[in-house]
């Protein structure tokens, strides 16, 4: 391993030195347009107003020069150049002065009102107009930016800050999150599916791709090469998504586990080693485990891939081996252990806090843990999710397995965000057309794992003819598919909690 590791770091030494050598060429080449950082308003002003071309006439939309790459170079090297209370700056500046010209746009409003009661090619014409007056002034500028080398991964970057922005409430302006819009509608239609490419991620990968495999790897954080190894192994497989104007960046990874059955433990996909050196036997495939779905680009949240990424895999396997027919995913529950806590407090505040468990189980819980005469139940059993020590007692393990069981169950099904589910995981699954299958105990005994969801994972599986079906159910109707497990320990919480 230490040799192969040494063929692998000299490989990616020569590598970074052709690059290097490539880099500083272009720069060279580049840098008698680069104009001069300023800093201040004025300077930001006189950059956009330079790189910024005036929206063409309606007449001329399709006969006006593009504007010379050098303005796309200038902005992306002045924009580079800021910091992040100046990027806030020009951003803001850019979507609000460079932005829809509002007044035409009402004029053509008027003259389409107008025009209601005049011919079918009139209306149509003053609609198109319309259409063409509602184009912010710098969505030639981003579009003419995705032209030059680097300039897609510049402007998913740039929407990454635009994000920032919004999430932080950095800026409140509505028209940061209009240049949002306009930037998620041009990075859908750059990345759509058909413009994709599927690419297997194995040992034999250039040693950069799986670096940044393993650096983005969000789920199940990998720990050493042996751990990517067997990552990218016998009886396991590892997808992307990569773009032609991004060589070399994977946009969306997915590993899948190849088992007999579905898996119901995380650690006996990624912490046992033991087929790291073996062959794969077809005959004890029969199951695809989707165990991580990870983006890597911050800037394409919004921007599908995740759900089409799971359709190829699928495809993909499907081509590989026949005879398989079970596909399901073995999921996290981010939030769970958090949402059981808020849970607990708002019982207790509203003086209802034993109603969650029945008088039997809170008894159980205070033997268990040798709680003090007073000492409220509520808060003991905060303290106890609020810590993994309760892992280590058999007791209590066997105490709070069907506690924690329902109130998961209920936590995926009931929890709603807008009438969809609140868990993002569980949300993506289901409008994808899975069917909430299995929680499965004991499932994920990482530190990690406890904190975030008491050891508990889900399985959604995929029946193949169903998808369709659950997918629109949905989406359409907010209706969850749920296995009889599922729906068991559901009504048990609803019985339980008097709901």
């Amino acid at each position: 391993m230490i040799s192969q590791l040494g063929i692998l770091a000299f490989r990616s030494s020569v590598r970074c030195w052709r690059h290097r050598a490539v880099l500083t060429a272009s720069l060279e080449a580049r840098r008698w347009y680069s104009a001069p950082v300023r800093s201040g308003v004025k300077g930001m002003e006189e950059i956009l107003a330079r790189v910024v071309a005036p929206l063409p006439t309606y007449e001329t939309r399709d006969k006006a020069p593009p504007p010379p790459e050098s303005n796309s170079l200038e902005f992306m090297h002045f924009y580079r150049s800021l910091d992040k209370e100046d990027r806030l700056s020009l951003l803001t500046k850019l979507s609000q002065d460079f932005g829809v010209d509002h007044k035409s746009v009402s004029e053509l409003a008027g003259k389409l009102l107008d025009a209601q009661l005049r011919d079918l090619a009139t209306i149509l014409q003053v609609e198109d107009r319309l259409r063409y007056c509602l184009t912010p002034r710098y969505k030639q500028l981003l579009s003419h930016i995705s032209r030059v080398e680097g300039g897609v991964k510049f402007l998913v970057d740039l929407r990454t800050d635009v994000l920032e922005i919004i999430s932080s409430k950095a800026s409140e302006n509505p028209h940061v999150r209009d240049l949002n819009g306009t930037l998620k509608s041009l990075l859908s239609e750059w990345f759509s599916v058909g413009l994709l490419r599927l690419e297997r991620i194995t040992w034999q990968s250039p040693c950069e791709t799986l670096q940044k495999i393993s650096q983005y790897e969000a789920v199940h954080p990998i720990r050493n090469w042996t751990d990517l190894k067997r990552r990218v192994g016998p009886y396991r497989r590892c997808y992307a998504f990569t773009h032609a104007a991004m060589p070399g960046e994977p946009l969306v990874v997915l590993h899948v586990a190849l088992t007999e059955n579905i898996s119901d433990n995380i650690q006996g996909i990624v912490r046992e080693f033991a087929t790291l050196e073996s062959e794969e036997d077809v005959n004890k495939i029969n199951a695809a485990i989707f165990y991580s779905i990870s983006s890597t680009q911050a800037g394409l949240q919004g921007v599908e891939l995740g759900n089409y990424l799971i359709k190829r895999v699928v495809r993909e396997l499907q081509s590989e081996f026949p005879h398989m027919a079970q596909f399901s995913s073995l999921s996290p529950i981010p939030g769970f252990s958090s949402w059981v806590q808020g849970l607990l407090s708002q019982y207790r505040k509203e003086g209802r806090g034993l109603d969650l468990l029945s008088e039997q189980e809170w008894k159980e819980v205070e033997q268990a843990t040798d709680s003090d005469p007073g000492t409220s139940a509520v808060d003991v059993l905060r303290k106890l999710i609020g810590t993994s020590e309760w892992m280590r007692s058999e007791r209590l393990t066997r105490v709070l397995e069907p506690v924690l069981m329902r109130l998961c169950a209920w936590y995926l099904y009931g929890e709603k965000r807008r009438g969809y589910a609140l868990n993002p995981v569980a949300n993506f699954h289901l409008q994808n057309g899975a069917v909430m299958w299995r929680l499965n105990w004991h499932a994920d005994t990482s530190p990690r794992g406890v904190a975030n969801s008491c050891g508990i994972m889900v399985n959604y599986r995929y029946f193949l003819n169903e998808t369709s079906k659950n997918s629109a159910l949905y989406l359409q109707n907010k209706v969850i598919t749920a296995s009889e497990q599922v729906l068991g320990l559901v009504s048990q919480f609803q019985k339980n909690s008097k709901l």
